[in-house]
């Protein structure tokens, strides 16, 4: 315990190991506990430290979890990015260390402003408030790096039930407050009044998460539709070769021809690799094939065009044909892998940062939700599915959320299966079914529980034939967003400040 809460490289190894826990609780590993206790010894190693010194040790925690969370990121630089091993593994480092910055920034802030003395249980409740702002944060600024929020974990947990009343973000905090308030236990224990109200926060969290997760908070609006999804499983290497452009259009051509007559057929993320203007004609011949099917059909595929300013720029889109209208353009964009940041310094100093398709531009705002079968389909393209706040007001207006990935970036790395967990809690939270079609895995179906219903093996061609059905109604997260748990999170953070400048 001394080496712990005391400055020094002991303690300091202890919160990188403690970061490490929390990948543990996250898909694939799925240990949930490992959160509470990664949390609960964060906050014991910033019991009695400085600033500069809590600032060092949430760096260190930052540091653990993102090195083993996000390791990921070397087989997209290294493998699909062109970069020697020493620059990928130098690259990797340093987006590791950037991403820990903001653990630090916790334990300074902790450190500096806000933790309270003498007052164990509000110490534990304004610790929640700042974990969780400093999350949002990581989630907004530079576009955002929402990856790796310890709420995950609780998919399968027992407070799951949450998930639909506040999203991902009071998951994270009914985590993190229950681990602070089992770190203050033997403080707790010496103050009735305070330990008396633990007990009831307590109760009142992993309680009512029970009792919540029992009640059904959407309602079926129309009998379940049929769907296939296709799973190409096109390399990476040739995903935008132009000597494999015939054969990637052939591949899902024939897929298709020979897959069951559906009512919504959907193929991943930029399944057709060349701009839409290019496909007019392959569209238009699927889109017949659909037609006489009395299906509609879905498909990622770049598209070219001008924007607000007149300007002709290039997106990452969805289009539909058959029984389906809309065009969705991606609004959330992948740094480096999508559009290069400060690109006029950065574009040609390694092939990294020039990789196919890079130059993509932001979707417009608001825009209309794409019709399927008389159904409004939410679109989230890849990286959108991990923003809360964005899927939320996307699903809002659904029936059928729906969302297209190319995981191949990812190699073999417990990366698609982060991703994966990332949009069963979006299914959660929303209450509503969810299509999940990605070019080499994982393409499943997930029910409004967060639950894959049907799922197809990664890394092979193969179609994935279901059900998902309509849903009408609007969970509290949908309707109310985060806002009421924002307003908590500022009331906690106003008093730690206050109490801490009084004390």
């Amino acid at each position: 315990m001394r080496w712990i809460t005391r400055p020094g490289w002991p303690g300091n190894l202890l919160a990188l190991a403690a970061g490490a826990l929390t990948t543990l609780s996250l898909a694939p590993f799925d240990i949930w506990p490992l959160a509470l206790l990664s949390a609960g010894l964060l906050y014991l190693g910033l019991r009695e430290l400085a600033p500069k010194q809590a600032a060092g040790r949430g760096w260190c925690y930052g540091f653990g979890l993102f090195a083993s969370g996000v390791s990921w990121v070397y087989v997209s630089i290294h493998d699909f990015g062109a970069a020697p091993p020493p620059l990928a593994g130098a690259l990797t480092l340093g987006f590791v260390a950037g991403l820990a910055l903001f653990f630090a920034l916790l334990g300074w802030l902790w450190s500096r402003w806000l933790r309270p003395a003498g007052v164990p249980l509000l110490a534990a409740l304004v610790f929640a408030a700042l974990w969780l702002a400093t999350d949002a944060l990581r989630g907004w600024i530079l576009t955002g790096f929402p990856w790796l929020y310890a709420g995950y974990s609780q998919l399968d947990g027992p407070l799951a039930g949450l998930a639909p009343v506040g999203g991902v973000w009071l998951l994270t905090f009914a985590i993190v407050l229950s681990a602070a308030m089992l770190a203050e236990l033997p403080r707790l224990l010496a103050d009735k009044r305070s330990l008396i109200g633990a007990l009831v926060l307590l109760v009142a969290l992993w309680g009512g998460a029970l009792g919540v997760g029992q009640h059904t908070w959407t309602t079926a609006k129309a009998e379940p539709i049929t769907v296939a999804a296709m799973q190409g499983n096109v390399a990476q290497s040739i995903k935008w070769d132009p000597k494999k452009l015939e054969m990637q259009l052939l591949l899902y051509r024939d897929m298709t021809f020979r897959s069951r007559p559906v009512d919504l057929i959907v193929w991943p993320e930029t399944a057709v690799p060349i701009l839409k203007e290019h496909a007019e004609g392959y569209l238009t011949m699927m889109g017949r094939f659909a037609q006489d099917r009395r299906s509609a059909m879905i498909t990622g595929v770049p598209v070219r065009q001008p924007n607000a300013e007149g300007e002709l720029r290039y997106y990452n889109g969805l289009t539909t044909a058959g029984d389906a209208q809309g065009t969705y353009l991606k609004q959330k964009l992948v740094p480096f892998g999508e559009y290069v940041p400060l690109q006029d310094l950065l574009r040609g100093l390694i092939a990294f940062f020039d990789l196919p398709m890079s130059d993509f531009a932001r979707g417009a705002p608001e825009q209309p939700l794409l019709q399927a079968k008389g159904y409004r389909i939410a679109p989230f393209i890849c990286y959108e599915v991990v923003y809360p706040e964005f899927a939320a007001s996307l699903a809002a207006q659904s029936d059928i959320l729906l969302t297209v990935s190319n995981d191949a970036w990812f190699g073999h790395s417990i990366g698609p299966l982060q991703h994966l967990q990332m949009a069963q809690t979006r299914a959660l939270e929303a209450g509503r079914w969810m299509i999940r079609a990605t070019n080499n895995g994982v393409t499943v179906l997930i029910d409004p529980q967060g639950r894959i219903t049907e799922r197809v093996p990664a890394f092979e061609e193969q179609v994935l034939y279901g059900e998902v059905t309509p849903m009408q109604g609007l969970t509290p997260y949908l309707r109310w967003r985060s806002w009421p748990l924002i307003a908590v999170c500022l009331v906690l953070l106003g008093w730690g400040v206050i109490r801490r400048r009084s004390a």
